[in-house]
């Protein structure tokens, strides 16, 4: 038996409830992973609160990290007592839990099960954004949303490693200097400053080739007016709602825009993109590129609070469970 907080409806926070599960033998190409540390991440409120609707009693938790405790059939390239992390697994917020071998992900010298934790759905997600959603170039100037969040904090390093000058924006001044020590060219309070004429100001009205808009609603317009002719919105996430239906004519209108929204799910579909991602980011890590930071630990039983803060925009960085 373990310990899992699952939800048994959809709802709040105050759904999530810690109960005992019966793990089991790992079956063929399986493996049993020991948790010691898991990620918390803006998807799993999408699928707790039921904007992602979830079949019922589910786990909370999507990525993990941790060693592995026993092999099923079929297995090969790992072993026992192995470190390993995974992401885009349902399930992840429990002490131990049986997982497909081929999701696996092992873990290099110089980098610990927390820092994986806190970092591969994250980084991975950077990863696809700047790489193949749209391949940034050295010297563009780009615009990313909610810079202050575990995503954005990665985003900047290896944005600015790049040679690419990063418009960030925040919700507070203390997240501004944050965003700032992190890489960030210029930097915009949206609580305080209007966030589209401070982008038309800064690229002397041309606008961004491209805007990573991991918020949604409440900046899906004002991201469209900040694109140059021809750019791309890629809309990666909905921390303040889902976008609402949009007329196509809104893109021709503002100037032939393009619009995506893209998800890591299908950029590590295959085994041989999860390998080649994580390898990525794993030598930007060790390369001191990108530092990961762990900002907020919990205890797994207190998982609740973590999606209370993290929702309350109370967190910053990557925020991890503790079994």
């Amino acid at each position: 038996m373990a310990k899992a907080v699952r939800y048994h409806k959809q709802g709040g926070p105050e759904v999530l409830q810690l109960d005992e599960v019966q793990v089991g033998e790992p079956g063929q190409g399986q493996v049993r992973i020991r948790h010691t540390a898991i990620g918390v991440n803006y998807v799993d409120t999408y699928q707790r609160s039921g904007l992602y609707p979830m079949q019922l009693p589910q786990t909370g938790g999507n990525e993990g990290a941790g060693v592995i405790e026993a092999l099923g059939p079929g297995v090969k390239g790992l072993k026992k007592g192995d470190r390993v992390c995974y992401t885009g697994i349902p399930g992840s917020y429990c002490e131990a839990r049986v997982v497909p071998a081929e999701r696996m992900v092992k873990l290099p010298k110089g980098i610990s099960e927390e820092q994986a934790a806190s970092m591969l759905l994250k980084g991975l997600t950077v990863h696809y954004l700047i790489f193949s959603t749209y391949k940034v170039k050295k010297g563009e100037t780009v615009l990313w949303h909610a810079a202050a969040g575990g995503v954005g904090l990665i985003a900047l390093q290896w944005l600015k490693k790049l040679g690419v000058n990063t418009i960030a924006t925040v919700g507070s001044d203390e997240k501004g200097k944050l965003a700032r020590a992190h890489g960030a060219k210029h930097v915009i309070n949206y609580s305080t400053e209007n966030f589209v004429q401070r982008v038309k100001e800064i690229t002397g009205g041309k606008g961004v080739p491209v805007v990573y808009d991991g918020v949604g609603k409440s900046t899906w317009e004002g991201s469209l007016d900040c694109l140059r002719a021809r750019g791309l919105i890629a809309s990666f996430g909905n921390a303040s709602g889902a976008v609402p239906p949009v007329n196509l004519g809104i893109l021709s209108a503002k100037g032939s825009l393009f619009v995506t929204r893209p998800t890591l799910a299908t950029h590590i579909a295959s085994r041989a993109d999860l390998v080649s991602r994580s390898n990525a980011l794993f030598a930007a890590v060790k390369s001191k590129k990108v530092k990961i930071e762990t900002t907020a630990r919990y205890k797994l039983a207190d998982a609740a609070q973590a999606h209370r803060d993290l929702e309350g925009r109370k967190t910053t960085g990557s925020v991890v469970l503790i079994p």
